[in-house]
């Protein structure tokens, strides 16, 4: 693996991606958000030594930069044409994507979009968007409640920026690393740097602000059902935030091949268990290759 990652001009934006491996088939690596490639650390390599692997900064987070959203949407939509049109200009060959949380939406919504650049994509607990305007009626009602005067406060620069800083504290990020993660021995110091280090840029709390209030947009029971290509589904267990019972729901679609529970994991499968993850994504690649 290249000890440096790489730049990628895309919109005259500079995009950060790291690539390990050579020759066929090519994946992409996404990871969720408020992380970066180096969320897929303990993947990348491993898959790598047998594909040509590359793992991706979305434009917003990790080192990639940052604009303000008045300059570039925040959404989907957006995130899809960048991984689509790094596939032409960068792997220039169809690739399976490999997501988790919100980059599980950023891998279906690519495929539904560019269904000629996708062999197949797998997710990995995917983000079921409990804030999205058509969940409002699913959540608790003091949530129906708070939830549009917390993005409506937010969107004003004096709270929202107050309010990014003070989720950005390093005990703060920790704590949620905690809850996220079934392992405890998995939130390592290495792993908070790798997420706190981006906070610190220019524009990180408007990025923050963007996509906290946006509420719209496609939802998991969207794409799932209309999936173009192979879709595999990998989920933890013990996932606090998006519950495994909630994700049962997709593994009887007929567009998905597998729904494989990931017993006493949480949130990020990837970075917490990865000895179950990898052997998992290297067979069911190498078999639609």
């Amino acid at each position: 693996m290249n000890t440096l990652p790489q730049t990628w001009q895309w919109q005259g934006y500079n995009i950060c991606y790291q690539q390990c491996g050579t020759g066929e088939p090519a994946v992409i690596l996404i990871h969720g958000f408020g992380a970066s490639w180096g969320h897929w650390r303990k993947t990348l390599p491993v898959l790598g030594q047998t594909m040509r692997v590359y793992a991706i900064d979305l434009i917003g987070f990790g080192a990639s930069a940052k604009p303000h959203p008045s300059q570039l949407n925040y959404t989907f939509e957006t995130w899809a044409q960048q991984i689509a049109d790094f596939c032409q200009e960068i792997v220039q060959t169809p690739v399976f994507l490999i997501g988790n949380s919100i980059g599980c939406i950023v891998a279906m919504q690519t495929a539904v979009t560019y269904p000629d650049w996708v062999r197949g994509v797998a997710t990995l607990n995917c983000s079921l968007r409990m804030l999205h305007e058509r969940k409002r009626h699913e959540i608790p009602w003091h949530q129906q409640l708070s939830t549009p005067i917390l993005q409506n406060l937010l969107r004003q620069p004096w709270f929202g920026y107050r309010f990014f800083h003070f989720m950005a504290r390093p005990q703060f990020v920790r704590q949620a690393l905690l809850q996220a993660y079934h392992r405890p021995e998995a939130v390592t110091d290495e792993l908070l740097t790798l997420l706190m280090k981006p906070a610190a840029d220019e524009g990180a709390a408007d990025v923050f602000i963007a996509f906290t209030t946006y509420s719209q947009g496609p939802l998991p029971e969207d794409l799932y059902p209309i999936m173009p290509c192979p879709t595999l589904i990998l989920w933890g267990t013990e996932d606090p935030w998006e519950k495994f019972e909630w994700g049962q729901k997709f593994a009887d679609l007929p567009t998905v091949e597998k729904f494989i529970p990931l017993p006493g994991v949480g949130h990020c499968p990837q970075d917490e268990a990865p000895e179950l993850v990898n052997p998992i994504l290297q067979e069911w690649i190498v078999s639609h290759s």
